[in-house]
């Protein structure tokens, strides 16, 4: 009988739990939380920096965001989200959805919320790995470790900000910030800002910045271009080569003075309670080694919930969980350490082939579709739909090219392969 630590209270978290629960062959399940409540990133508060207890804050909402995919595909594939007459909703009902999730399938209470996880670290047991789990109870200040079978790390990876290389961004004489700390527009009123990045995140907040900003710069290394037809005081600009003063200079030699920096330039993985005997590495944001982007090679008695972008998530958390779940109560084997490394190699070898980078190691989009599938076929268990692939890509094309009208679309999931959009 497995006892399982559960570290993020998240959707990962959340959907790790609740299979962890019914699972037969688990008697125990932690889950541990250092935000006083769940649902990870989809809390919205206005605080940024730190919290009460000195933890940088972990949520990147700002207040305006609805989602970028439609509710259709952000449910979990035997609950969905409840019905309504649109399909873009407000953070706020994204969160309630999760708080109902939850609370049907019996996690809630068993959450132990300002519980800070500090060190995650192996050791060799009477019949196998154990881990030893060190946590803080923040509202009682009690440290205490725990043993545990397996460790799944639900931590998330829209919380760390990426800062890139600029030269000249350090002595830049006027305001930078990260989208991670960006609440409301108002504080960009008549300032030139210069938006570095054209993520779903970039894009959005740059629209949203047109509206009370003197003007908007969106500067992206995008192939295709967005077909979106901006306000007038938005211009698209190629890479900022360097930074003098408060004078930006681009890659196709043009010159902008700017009062704002503000980098929508994404966000590291992190996992600083990993102890280095845990045998993971981040580096250029690809997270080693780690099989089907899932289970570590080295100690594959943990696995990471959650780590490919540009998916369907919530769909992917639950699917990578039940994979994982059976591996854990003999419905089928992983492979050894030497196959799993091989297969991983293979991996890296074939994306960088066609064009991936390292740090897009962990990037699905059109990939997708086959990773979920290799999931399901490798572990028997059922399969996604695959009108949730052809709905994220309708959704995703539709978000460059009309940005600003994209989201009164509504879609209706016909069967299992087919949608339709009105």
């Amino acid at each position: 009988m497995a006892r399982a630590c559960v570290i993020g209270a998240g959707a990962a978290g959340l959907c790790t739990a609740r299979h962890l629960l019914e699972e037969p062959c688990v008697s125990q399940v932690d889950i541990l939380e250092q935000a006083p409540q769940l649902g990870g990133t989809w809390v919205y508060t206005e605080n940024v920096g730190y919290d009460d207890f000195g933890l940088p804050i972990h949520t990147s909402m700002y207040k305006s965001l609805r989602t970028n995919l439609p509710k259709e595909i952000m449910g979990f594939p035997d609950f969905p989200v409840p019905e309504s007459d649109k399909s873009y909703l407000p953070a706020k009902d994204m969160l309630a959805f999760l708080q109902l999730y939850a609370d049907r399938h019996g996690v809630t209470e068993k959450i132990r919320f300002s519980h800070h996880v500090q060190l995650v670290i192996p050791k060799q047991g009477p019949s196998g790995e154990l881990w030893d789990v060190t946590y803080k109870n923040m509202n009682t200040g009690v440290t205490e470790t725990k043993e545990y079978d397996y460790v799944f790390v639900c931590n998330g990876h829209y919380n760390t900000p990426f800062i890139p290389h600029i030269p000249g961004l350090k002595e830049f004489q006027g305001d930078v910030m990260h989208s991670h700390d960006y609440r409301v527009p108002e504080v960009f009123a008549d300032k030139r800002v210069l938006v570095i990045g054209a993520g779903p995140s970039g894009m959005d907040i740059a629209l949203e910045l047109t509206s009370v900003s003197k003007k908007v710069i969106l500067s992206h290394h995008l192939k295709e271009h967005p077909r979106t037809v901006f306000p007038e005081n938005l211009e698209q600009k190629p890479d900022v080569e360097r930074l003098d003063g408060t004078m930006a200079s681009f890659q196709d030699g043009s010159e902008e003075e700017i009062d704002v920096v503000f980098l929508c330039t994404g966000y590291l993985y992190n996992f600083p309670f990993l102890h280095e005997s845990c045998g993971i590495v981040v580096e250029e944001n690809c997270v080693e080694p780690l099989y089907k982007h899932i289970v570590n090679m080295k100690h594959p008695s943990m696995c990471f919930i959650g780590v490919p972008y540009y998916v369907c998530a919530f769909s992917m958390f639950d699917l990578q969980v039940r994979y994982y779940v059976r591996s854990m109560n003999g419905t089928f084997s992983l492979p050894n350490p030497e196959q799993m490394a091989e297969h991983w190699e293979q991996e890296k070898r074939d994306r960088a082939a066609r064009g991936f980078t390292k740090r897009q190691a962990h990037m699905m989009g059109p990939d997708q579709a086959d990773y979920y599938v290799s999931l399901s076929e490798e572990s028997g268990t059922s399969p996604l739909p695959a009108v949730f692939t052809k709905i994220h890509n309708d959704s995703s094309q539709k978000f460059l090219d009309n940005l600003t009208k994209y989201r009164d679309d509504v879609y209706c999931v016909i069967d299992d392969d087919n949608f339709i959009c009105y």
